[in-house]
This record gives C-alpha cells, structure tokens and sequence, in this order.
C-alpha cells in the first residue's frame, strides 16, 4: 500500500513519525497523524485544516493534556534530579552516542498479510492503522490511483473514532462538513 503513498503523503506519515517521537509516545496514534496533516508540507490539506480552524499547536496542547508520555514520570524524574540525575541530559547523552531513538522499545515484528507477505513492524495503533487502510479505500472510491494528504484525512474523518476527531469536535468542526470540503477540494485539483 505504501507505493501508492505521494511524496506529500508519505512526508505526513514522516511528521506523524517525528511527532511521537518529540511527545515520547510508544506508537503512532490518529492524534500524530492529524498532526502529520498539519504540515505545511503536505499540500493544500494543511491549508485544508487551518481554514476550517485546526491549529497544530493547539492540537499538541491537547495531546499533551490527553496522553501520558511512555517515560519515566514527573515524580521519577523530580526523584532522580533530587540525587543529582538530569533525565533529560542522560537522554541527550544517550542519543548523541547511540543515535536517534535509541531509547525506544524495539519495533514489534511484522505480522502476516492476507496473501502471505508481511507488513512491516509499525508503530501504528490499530485505528491509525485502521485510518491509512480507510485511506487505500477512499482513495480507490474515487478513483483514484494514489494516496494523498487528503485521502488520509478522508479515512481518519471516516474512522470517526480516534483522539485526532475527538479534538476535532472539540475545536468545534463538523466532520461531515470537513468531509465535504475535502471532497471539494479533490475534486477541484482534479
């Protein structure tokens, strides 16, 4: 699925990436990838999102407030700071030494796709997950022989479910009416 992915795409897929990473979460939700959308360079999908009000920022204040970061907690790292430990520097250390990431859990293994090939190991929750899939479909719906931007907001407003269109409804959008100009603008590049 991944091959049909434009660069604009897969570029919000690297963000949604990059995101999980700076918020030191284990996996890739619906939350980083809206926030991958929010890109500018996504195309006109972020432009998309601004206009109907949605603020990456904002965004990254509610997920903050909505997910706890897969770390030690703030009483843990207050106890190491008190006997001289500061995390944040052990981390820099480690990381400039052993590369981006090391501290991450290992990647889960692959698991096995209807035709015996295998998905790579993800860090994708099962309605991110559900979202990209949602995506392949909304994208074949009209007719169309690429994944873009759009396409993944289309599956991530179709799933309906996830953190990313809960904060969505709460900044106060209609997903319909997102659905619907998202459509629209598809269809005008077209």
């Amino acid at each position: 699925m991944l091959e049909r992915f434009t660069p604009q795409a897969r570029q919000a897929l690297e963000t949604a990436r990059a995101e999980r990473r700076r918020f030191r979460h284990d996996h890739i939700g619906t939350e980083h990838l809206l926030l991958g959308l929010l890109d500018e360079r996504t195309g006109p999908v972020a432009g998309l999102l601004r206009a109907a009000g949605v603020d990456a920022d904002q965004v990254r204040a509610e997920i903050e407030r909505e997910v706890e970061p897969a770390e030690l907690g703030e009483s843990d790292a207050e106890a190491l700071r008190s006997i001289g430990i500061d995390l944040d520097a052990v981390r820099a250390t480690v990381e400039r030494t052993f590369g981006e990431g090391a501290l991450e859990a290992p990647v889960p293994p692959g698991r096995r796709k209807l035709f015996g090939g295998r998905y790579p190991g993800s860090r994708l929750t099962p309605r991110a997950r559900k979202v990209l899939e949602l995506s392949l479909r909304e994208a074949l719906r009209l007719r169309h022989e690429h994944i873009g931007p759009e396409h993944i907001l289309l599956g991530l407003l179709r799933e309906g479910e996830g953190l990313a269109a809960l904060l969505l409804v709460r900044a106060g959008l209609d997903l319909d009416d997102l659905r619907r100009r998202t459509v629209s603008s598809l269809e005008q590049a077209a």
